[in-house]
């Protein structure tokens, strides 16, 4: 993997980490619409990386979400709990 890649997968981390700390303020002053916002964009960093570390390409958040599913959630590596709880913030955050 060239280091490019490598920089943009510490930055999406980065910006996971970032942007979950916004959603605990967030919650903190009870903004739940804010707080599922900054909690999907958390997540969606996260798997963005995962992909990117996976050599898996999405140009799009519901090609990433799909792409998630398809590679991570219905083959076992990660727990469903985890695909289910992606998609209700994808769908709260569109709400």
């Amino acid at each position: 993997m060239n280091d490019s890649i490598n920089e943009l997968i510490k930055y999406r981390i980065e910006r996971a980490f970032e942007t979950l700390a916004d959603a605990r303020i967030l919650a903190e002053s009870k903004r739940w619409n804010s707080c599922i916002n900054r909690l999907y964009y958390a997540s969606f960093y996260s798997v963005n990386a995962l992909l990117l570390k996976n050599n898996v390409r999405t140009h799009t958040h519901n090609g990433c979400k799909t792409k998630f599913h398809s590679d991570f959630i219905k083959t076992s590596i990660i727990d469903k709990k985890f695909g289910k709880l992606y998609s209700d913030l994808f769908d709260w955050r569109q709400e």
